[in-house]
């Protein structure tokens, strides 16, 4: 059905700069929600990733984590907050 996809449906295409995303690819964040991996893993709210494809704009990212190795997360964009410098 066109136009039914969730802002964290991962048919949706990866954005590569422009448009108003929160973040860009590659930057660090923190997730503020426990959330789960695409392979089941719990992640803890508190976690630091790096955003490794950006979403419908930037309404959600997928995020890597380090723990446990290779982990990917698709988080919207309320439920990151960025790394303090």
């Amino acid at each position: 059905m066109k136009g039914s996809h969730s802002p964290t449906d991962p048919i949706s295409v990866a954005r590569r700069g422009g448009g108003e995303s929160r973040f860009r690819d590659l930057d660090s964040v923190l997730v503020t929600i426990p959330v789960t991996t695409d392979d089941g893993d719990a992640i803890p709210a508190g976690t630091e990733g790096t955003i490794v494809g950006i979403w419908r704009d930037g309404a959600a990212y997928e995020v890597e984590f380090a723990q446990p190795p290779g982990a990917l997360a698709t988080v919207g964009a309320d439920d990151l907050a960025p790394v303090s410098p």
